[in-house]
Parts: C-alpha cells; structure tokens; sequence
C-alpha cells in the first residue's frame, strides 16, 4: 500500500514516518463545494486515514465547471454532494475511509467531530465559519480557514490556545461579504486555495505545526501578499479569548429566521445589527437577478421563484416561501452574510 505514496515518501518533510501519521489521521471537511473537492482529492491521493465530507446541497448545472468532483450524470440525478463526493473519492482511493454525510454543519453537529484532528473549511458562509471556530476553540481542533471569489483567494490556519481564532481576525480583517453566485470565480484561484490548505493540513500531520500567517493572493493580477496574524488574538475574544463563551454554539447566534404569520414570508436577521451598502449590493446583483429595484432604503430583487426585499440593517424579506432554510440560503447566495 506504501507503494503508491513512493513520491510522496521522497519528499524530506513527510517521509515513511510522516506517511504513517497521516495514514492514522482524521480530516472532517465541512462543504463539498470548490474548495472542498479540490481538498477532499488531494487528501484523498496523499493518504490521509479517514475524510468525513458534510454538505447540504446536491449537484448542479453550475457546479462542474470548478468542482472537480462531480459529473454531468451527478447534476442529472441531483445527487447530494455529499454522497457523490464519497462515491468519488472511494474510487480513487479505496484503501482508506470516506464518510459523506448529508446535511448542515451547524448547532445539533457537534457529534461530528469525535475522533477529528482536524477541520478544512470549504464553505461559503459567515454563519458556518463562526459556528467552526467555536467547535475548533472548545475542542481543541485546528481548522484551516480558505475563501475564493472572482480570481481572489485566501487561506490561515487556526490553532486553538496558539493562533488568533477567527472571530479574533475578522475584527482587524473584515470581508466584503461577495459570494461566488453574485461575482462568479475561477477555477483557478480555487485550486490555489485548496493547495495552501492541503499542505498545511500535511503539515500539521506531520509536524503538530501550522503557519502564523494570512496568505492572500489574486492568480489574474499576478499578486500576492502575506499578513502576520501572530499578534491579533484578543484576550477579550468570545470564542478564545480567557473566558471563552463560545457563542456560535447555541441556537440564539447566526442568521435569525421566522415565518410571518398568515404571510408566505420568511424573515431573516442577522445577529448583529449593520449599515450595508445597498448601492455596492444592487450593482453586483444586477446582472444575475430580476427585477431589481432600489430606493434609499431597501432593494428589491426577484431570484429562484422568490421575491427579496434588503434593508438597509442587513434584515430581508423572503416572499414566496414558509421554508426557512431555503430563505437563510437565498440570502445567503444573494446577500453573502
């Protein structure tokens, strides 16, 4: 079985014994989109012992053309990403486990990460990313944190007691909130991020070591960039700071939903209260919504057979459905929160 990781094993770094290591090792990835095939593929060719895949969506049209994974036949039987995934990977090493498993990874999860060493971000949104911190800071699970957007893409490791957690980071880094759904990417920018976060998951397998710094980079502007992130831990951090209360593990944080009463309406609210810039919204939806509608004080948007109504306060408005969870991820792909 060693046989087939022969270069890998030439490689100083891992070698035989680091081979071993990783083969005894357990990564959850949470999101089998973009980012998380590309991991999940790599992983799966350097032999990491286990790789449990969570996501809760199925395949689509619009999927193949960055996530490497899948087939036109999986997007013709809508088949949840997460079993095609598993399907995949089982081929294309056999020799370890694969577990998919269909569904969110949010309050009711923490069960997952039994038995994890460590966490691989492949969402593609803030609620699941605070709700990934705080299980990492509780259980002390390093997760490796990736984002991509348009020809954009970045990646930090996360490890508890050692590192700035993630709360701790978007204090001092704050994120534009784009989605790939309203900017569109390449592939890529994504295989650039996926990369960075394979080799510092090999790394910590191998070394109980992870980098210190924020790498960013744009593959179309040919630029690139490194943030020294060892000093932005915050002492008074609700996540990891000295008296953590890890507040994205309880029902009442993330995205609030509530179906109006005697209304086909489901309202969403952030946790916090902020002043979003409706003008930058409405131009980035534009292109990829219906009609689309903007005063000073709301916009208004139809997509997916649902009418959209964006307050200033970051509240909106779902008409047409009583599903939350549709609601939450219709914002989630139009509003990027």
């Amino acid at each position: 079985m060693m046989e087939r990781y022969s270069r890998q094993l030439l490689f100083s770094p891992i070698g035989e014994e680091g081979q071993k290591k990783l083969l005894k090792s357990h990564v959850l990835i949470v999101g089998a989109g973009a980012l998380g095939c590309a991991n999940a593929e790599m992983l799966a060719r350097a032999g990491i012992g286990k790789i449990t895949i969570i996501d809760r969506d199925y395949v689509d049209w619009t999927n193949l053309g960055r996530q490497q994974l899948y087939t036109e036949e999986d997007a013709e039987c809508k088949l949840p990403k997460a079993v095609a995934a598993q399907k995949h990977l089982q081929r294309i090493n056999s020799t370890i486990q694969i577990e998919g498993l269909v569904g969110d990874f949010s309050v009711g999860a923490e069960e997952i990460v039994k038995g994890v060493n460590l966490i691989i971000d492949g969402t593609d949104n803030f609620e699941t990313r605070f709700f990934i911190n705080d299980v990492s800071m509780k259980y002390v699970i390093p997760w490796i944190h990736g984002a991509v957007v348009r020809s954009y893409g970045m990646s930090v490791s996360i490890l508890p007691k050692k590192t700035p957690c993630y709360h701790c980071l978007l204090q001092a880094i704050p994120s534009e909130g784009l989605t790939c759904d309203t900017v569109g990417v390449i592939s890529p920018a994504v295989q650039m991020v996926a990369s960075y976060q394979t080799a510092e998951a090999l790394k910590y397998f191998v070394s109980g070591e992870v980098s210190k710094q924020l790498v960013s980079f744009d593959v179309w502007r040919r630029e690139h960039s490194i943030i020294d992130i060892s000093k932005l831990k915050k002492s008074d951090c609700p996540s990891c700071g000295n008296n953590p209360a890890y507040p994205y593990l309880t029902m009442e944080t993330g995205l609030k939903t509530a179906v109006l009463c005697g209304r086909n309406t489901v309202q969403i609210r952030p946790q916090q209260k902020q002043q979003i810039s409706l003008a930058q919204i409405s131009k980035r939806l534009q292109p990829i919504v219906q009609n689309l509608k903007v005063n000073p004080y709301l916009i208004s948007f139809q997509a997916e057979n649902v009418q959209i109504v964006l307050f200033q306060d970051g509240r909106a408005l779902v008409h047409g459905t009583k599903e939350k969870e549709k609601a939450k991820r219709i914002y989630q792909r139009f509003i990027g929160a």
